[in-house]
Formats: C-alpha cells, sequence, structure tokens
C-alpha cells in the first residue's frame, strides 16, 4: 500500500482540494480527483530527496501559523503606513545578523517562508561560518528585538515541530 499512497495525508488533502476547487461531487470529478491524489505524489516524489517531514508537535505548529499571521498583519499596516506617509525615504533599512540554533533543512525553510512573507522583512542568506542568518530589515529601530523575535518566536517553535537536526529517521 505504500508504494501506491507513499505520503497518503497528501494525497487525501490534494483530492479534498480538487473536489472543493470543482464543487462538484460527481463520479467523473471524485474519479479524477482520487486520479490526482494518486498520481501528484508518485510523480513528484523525487522533487523531496529528504521525504516529507514528520511534525512532531502539530498544535504548536497551529499557534505558530497563527502567530504567524497576526505578525504578517501588524507588519502590513506598519509598512503601508510607512510608505503612505511620506516618510518612506527616510527609513533605517539595515541588514542584520541572527545566529540560528537549528540546522534542520525543513525548520529552515518553513523560517524562510515565515520571514519572506512578512512585509518589511527579506531572508538574505546563512552564513556557513557561524550559521548566522542575514536578514534585511526595511525599517530597523532595535535589532535586538529582532534577534530575540526570530529565535523566541520562531525558531524555538520549530526546533519543538522538526528538531534541531535531520533525525535520519530515529525515533525521537
Amino acid at each position: 500500500m505504500k508504494r501506491l499512497l507513499p505520503y497518503p495525508l497528501a494525497s487525501l488533502a490534494l483530492a479534498a482540494l480538487w473536489l472543493l476547487l470543482n464543487g462538484s461531487l460527481s463520479p467523473g470529478q471524485v474519479l479524477l480527483a482520487a486520479l490526482l491524489g494518486i498520481a501528484a505524489p508518485l510523480l513528484t516524489r523525487r522533487l523531496q530527496p529528504l521525504g516529507y517531514p514528520r511534525l512532531r508537535r502539530p498544535g504548536v505548529a497551529l499557534r505558530l501559523l497563527a502567530m504567524a499571521t497576526v505578525e504578517v498583519l501588524r507588519s502590513c499596516v506598519n509598512v503601508c503606513a510607512i510608505i503612505l506617509s511620506g516618510r518612506a525615504p527616510r527609513v533605517n533599512a539595515q541588514f542584520i545578523r541572527v545566529p540560528l540554533t537549528t540546522r534542520h533543512p525543513h525548520a529552515l525553510a518553513a523560517l524562510s517562508c515565515l520571514i519572506n512573507m512578512t512585509p518589511g522583512t527579506v531572508w538574505v542568506e546563512i552564513l556557513p561560518d557561524g550559521h548566522e542568518l542575514v536578514l534585511h530589515v526595511f525599517d530597523l529601530h532595535d535589532a535586538g528585538w529582532w534577534v530575540e523575535t526570530i529565535t523566541t518566536r520562531y525558531e524555538q517553535p520549530l526546533i519543538e515541530i522538526f528538531g534541531k537536526d535531520m533525525d535520519h529517521g530515529d525515533p525521537a
């Protein structure tokens, strides 16, 4: 069964999404959804060389998603206010370095998504020598606040969700 449905939750989610987008439960749409749910994960399996991540703490993931949504909305309002007020030419745009603890590739990917979807911040790179994130902030007032925010609000929950390093299937 694992060969036909290597990622059953992804297959189920894809089929359900197909049915929701089409707004029909006709036999043809249900069959097409089932075929899509089976075929897509099989065809894209090689695009995920590390496999799908194992979420250790789904509740923490939901809280992180809720907190990130609030932060994105707050940041949207702040950036819009800066731009519409006309003080955009006088902002304090700077690069800062944030030391990271996690080396887990899925946690780092999720962290980059969270940072890049927040208006006013851009993930630039990870410096390999000290494993520091270089972050560009549109209007920097306090670099220490950003370091504290990234490490406690984002990185620590991601470590709880994915782990600190790639575990390669070892029991946690």
